[in-house]
């Protein structure tokens, strides 16, 4: 009888075992999400690659946009009367809409009375759709008569800031009644800028 004791004890402690193993093996298996510093350089590598990225796609929204100009104007642009800046005189762009533009002193060279828009559209060279382009004036619009336009309606672009832009369908993103400027400038890559379209009145400040 004593022998079926000893079998049974044995199978017990056997399996008691087993289930420890299990368990301790589950507790030290490392897990590499918890165990990643955030100072690490793993970590570190990846905010870097982050930032890259966003980098990367704010130069893709500016590829191909050529800021110097002709310095032509629509026909039925209307030139400001009493300007905040006025031509010839010297403005800083504190708030520009690409990154060669900001913190850069600038010369009126133009200024006009309007509403302007940022647009989105999908070139007609194909590629990516543009979103919240900066800026169009409302007369380079096509046939849109001479109410603004409100968010969310569409017009055929009648502008070339842009490869692709000209001709292209573009949805409103949003309108503003303002005195925009034609400028030129340095960009902060040395680059000559002439006859720049557009800055808005928001986007000046005078030089100190």
């Amino acid at each position: 009888m004593r022998k079926p004791k000893k079998s049974i004890i044995l199978t017990v402690s056997l399996g008691t075992a087993i289930m420890l193993a299990a368990c301790g093996n589950g507790d030290d298996e490392p897990n590499p999400e918890m165990d990643m510093d955030p100072g690490s350089e793993d970590s570190m590598d990846d905010m870097e690659d982050h930032d890259m990225g966003d980098m990367d796609m704010e130069d893709d929204m500016h590829e191909g946009h050529d800021m110097s100009s002709s310095g032509e104007v629509p026909d039925d642009l209307e030139e400001a009367e009493n300007p905040t800046f006025e031509v010839g005189s010297q403005a800083l762009i504190t708030d520009g809409h690409m990154p060669e533009m900001e913190d850069v002193e600038a010369t009126i060279v133009g200024a006009y009375d309007t509403t302007v828009y940022t647009v989105s559209y999908t070139p007609t060279t194909g590629g990516d759709r543009v979103e919240d382009h900066e800026w169009v004036v409302h007369e380079e619009l096509e046939d849109v008569g001479e109410e603004p336009l409100e968010p969310g309606e569409e017009a055929t672009l009648n502008a070339s800031h842009m490869e692709g832009m000209e001709g292209a369908t573009a949805e409103i993103d949003s309108a503003e009644e303002t005195t925009v400027y034609m400028v030129d400038f340095t960009s902060t890559d040395g680059e000559e800028v002439e006859n720049h379209k557009w800055v808005t009145e928001s986007e000046l400040s005078p030089v100190e």
